[in-house]
């Protein structure tokens, strides 16, 4: 299911998660009975927790834990995907060893599909062959409305390209499916990168040149179409990228929501006719759309006229190429590496094949290997038990609400009504996805890379006509993530996240709520940051503040912004506070909801301590524990453009900086660096 951009996750890495405190399996539990949960030689204690507490909790363990070559980063959530890997290759390698499966069920589509990934002799010996259907296809244009139809054939092949396709919930009629287009079309992570003019941005620009031409010349182009093509493809997708919002302008959902019929956009995008490109989409019975960007789409519509079939052709070769690569025999696999691993993200080297090819199988078919996995791993009293969590945060949230001295009781008695709405989805879905017309062959990688792709799009459009199925995830049960979708109004914690260091039986109250406590509440506070307060308890976009009580948000907001902005990341860059907002908001208040939930139990009300520290001590090590992590500068980098996170030592010591309980806690006084006077201490929910 392709998540809508407003879904809101508790972070960008959507990695696994090993079973920890949900776990049933034996050696599970052993592994996790071996772990101190709170270790305080991971701490690094020659530092001042009141001048960095990110380093004074884990310090120590970043001195003993280097990031891997493998990896870009390396923290709690990597350490979490590495155990986990084990667990799910078994249950890879049991499926793929079942050759007598029957036809149709998961272990012969798991197991099929996990096989021809791995069978790299048959992917070698076919090369760039599996494409050459599409590229014969390419070859052959020879209008720019043969052009156009080659776009959009290939969305229906789900391959997709150019622009964004899905069928989403109207965002102000929520009960009801719409088509919805999104800006894309660039082979760089943003638009930036066509622009900006710092050293790191005109180095990065430079090797996507040169990433194109090698792929033209592994396809076995001569130097003088190598070059032409390599000009022709930046400079369109230049034009793509000057018509593309910014990450901060798309963070305004109003500016993303511009319906239309089909002839009133055809009218705006010229040479497209939308009534003709839905019916060769096998999309009926649709007379609107929602349209993300309409800047983009018209320019998209001039640039079919203004630049050259030829040009077109070279495009739409190189994006057909580019998207297949890791698919494909190793010299296009390390080429893209090379790119987006190396240069983009300082990756050293790739990870094991069988890693990769695990991920490619959870999300392709991951609601199957996720059926396989919670079989294994999880038990229903961690679902219970996360429950029980939920509905204290929420309890805790109302209070919190009703107390707010900024805002009126209209106000509040709205926020109420969406609080008290929140749908709760924990560890896998009710209703799981059915994979029946998904043919899975163990030979063929490509081709099954591209059936489950296509099949994914004809689920998309099947959606069409028929009842919101707010049953759905967006995400598989091994995930070590969390998210909030307003159009739901729901808050959804897979099975992969419900273990160790966020979750776990055999942690104590100050850890489980300075851990999944953090993150409930995280996620609680999607619902009222300033993408999810636009947001009504039905889901639908629809304003429901006082201007004034929307006025002293915005004011609010403002601080946060204003503090993040003041981060400095490397050298010149700075964290990105519009950008970042949404999660500062979540992080800031899903910490402050946790702690007064902690404060409740039994633990949170004494001063027994534990290994030298306080209960209160121990739930705000939990949360820096939580966001461990060191990361490569390269990968810094991408993500301070890219990212609406901020950099885990941020998300750790940001919201703690105005925390007056920490400031107790750790002795925080005027002086130290993390102290913040009392008027710039941010405080919203």
């Amino acid at each position: 299911m392709t998540l809508k951009p407003i879904v809101l996750a508790l972070t960008a890495l959507c990695a696994f998660a090993s079973c920890g405190g949900g776990a049933k399996d034996a050696n599970a539990q052993k592994s996790l009975s071996d772990v101190k949960l709170l270790d305080p030689a991971n701490m690094d204690t020659s530092i001042n927790p009141a001048d960095n507490f990110f380093m004074y909790a884990n310090g120590t363990w970043f001195k003993k834990n280097p990031i891997p070559a493998s990896e870009t980063r390396w923290g709690s959530f990597n350490t979490l995907e590495d155990n986990n890997y084990k667990v799910l290759h078994e249950l890879l390698d049991a499926a793929a060893a079942k050759k007598d499966a029957p036809v149709g069920s998961a272990d012969q589509k798991v197991g099929d599909f996990y096989r021809s990934g791995m069978d790299t002799a048959a992917i070698e010996k076919a090369g760039i062959s599996p494409l050459k259907p599409w590229l014969d296809r390419i070859d052959a244009l020879k209008t720019s409305e043969d052009v156009l139809n080659e776009i959009i054939k290939q969305h229906t092949e789900g391959i997709g390209g150019v622009f964004a396709f899905y069928v989403s919930p109207d965002d102000k009629n929520v009960t009801k499916q719409i088509c919805q287009i999104f800006q894309g079309g660039l082979g760089m992570p943003d638009r930036d990168y066509y622009f900006n003019l710092d050293a790191r941005t005109v180095k990065i620009r430079e090797e996507y040149k040169l990433y194109i031409n090698k792929i033209f010349k592994l396809q076995g182009q001569d130097f003088e179409a190598v070059a032409q093509n390599t000009a022709a493809i930046l400079n369109l997708e230049t034009a793509l990228a000057r018509a593309s919002m910014t990450r901060v302008e798309m963070r305004d959902p109003y500016k993303l929501y511009n319906k239309f019929s089909l002839a009133s956009l055809s009218q705006k995008t010229p040479n497209m006719n939308w009534s003709k490109i839905f019916g060769q989409m096998n999309i009926k019975g649709q007379d609107s759309l929602i349209v993300g960007q309409p800047q983009f789409l018209a320019a998209v519509s001039t640039q079919l006229k203004a630049t050259s079939v030829d040009a077109w052709k070279a495009y739409l070769k190189f994006h057909l190429i580019n998207g297949m690569a890791a698919f494909l025999s190793k010299d296009f696999d390390n080429a893209r590496f090379d790119f987006y691993g190396k240069t983009v993200r300082g990756q050293k080297e790739q990870k094991v094949r069988w890693k990769r090819i695990l991920n490619v199988v959870d999300g392709s078919v991951g609601e199957l290997l996720g059926q396989m996995y919670v079989d294994k791993t999880f038990k229903p009293e961690a679902k219970q038990r996360m429950l029980e969590l939920v509905n204290n945060l929420q309890k805790t949230y109302g209070e919190r609400i009703m107390r707010l001295d900024w805002m009126s009781e209209a106000t509040k008695k709205k926020a109420m009504g969406k609080l008290n709405t929140f749908i709760k989805k924990i560890g896998y879905p009710d209703k799981w996805k059915d994979y029946s017309k998904l043919n899975v062959v163990g030979n063929d990688f490509v081709k099954n890379v591209i059936s489950a792709s296509a099949f994914e799009y004809n689920h998309n459009i099947s959606r069409l006509g028929k009842p919101v199925d707010r049953t759905e995830w967006g995400m598989t049960p091994p995930t070590v993530n969390a998210y909030y979708n307003p159009a739901f109004n729901e808050i959804v914690f897979p099975a992969g996240i419900l273990q160790y260091p966020f979750f776990s039986d055999a942690a104590d109250d100050a850890l489980n709520y300075g851990g999944i406590g953090g993150v409930i509440g995280h996620e609680m506070t999607h619902g009222f940051d300033d993408q999810g307060s636009q947001y009504d308890e039905e889901g639908n976009l629809k304003n429901w503040w006082t201007p004034e009580d929307a006025q002293k948000f915005a004011q609010k907001t403002g601080m946060v912004v204003k503090q993040f902005n003041e981060y400095t990341v490397l050298d010149t860059v700075h964290v990105n506070g519009m950008l970042t907002l949404g999660e500062n908001l979540a992080d800031l208040g899903g910490l402050a909801i946790a702690y007064e939930a902690f404060k409740k139990t039994k633990q949170g009300q004494s001063n027994e301590k534990i290994d030298g520290f306080t209960p209160d001590q121990r739930f705000f090590l939990s949360w820096a524990q939580v966001w461990r992590a060191a990361t490569r500068d390269e990968e810094m980098f991408n993500r301070i453009k890219t990212d609406p996170h901020s950099p885990n030592l941020w998300r750790c010591n940001g919201p703690l900086s105005n925390m007056p309980e920490f400031y107790k806690a750790f002795n925080v006084k005027e002086g130290n660096k993390m102290y913040r006077p009392d008027s710039l201490r941010a405080k919203v929910w």
